[in-house]
């Protein structure tokens, strides 16, 4: 997953990598690769100076549906509208890589237009 990872990063030289932030899991056996996906993902970036943004599940619900306690499929729906596609990509994971990057667009073009003098 390193090399691949590194190989893309470099073709494609992102502004920034996003990264769903695993606050809650059930499933331990899915949030553990989860979060090593993610920490190489932050690695590689942070080694090649490229931003890193993190947001939780809720977050990305809130900037792609307008509600913070949308369901999947509500996601997956504004995912295609908003994406101009006739259907919900699939698999789940490319809706779900899709959602991160709207959010990020979403909640960077508002931080933009209002920014923040005194940042903690």
């Amino acid at each position: 997953m390193h090399v691949e990872l590194a190989a893309l990063l470099e073709e494609m030289t992102p502004e920034a990598v996003v990264v769903e932030r695993v606050f809650y899991q059930r499933n331990a056996k899915t949030a553990i690769p989860v979060a090593q996906a993610s920490g190489v993902a932050i690695a590689l970036a942070g080694s090649g100076d490229v931003a890193v943004r993190q947001f939780t599940a809720q977050e990305v619900k809130l900037a792609v549906t307008g509600y913070g306690a949308a369901s999947k499929s509500q996601v997956q729906g504004m995912v295609a509208r908003l994406c101009g596609l006739s259907d919900v990509p699939k698999p789940a994971d490319a809706a779900d890589a899709l959602a991160l990057a709207i959010a990020y667009f979403m909640i960077v073009r508002t931080e933009r237009r209002y920014p923040v003098e005194n940042r903690a």
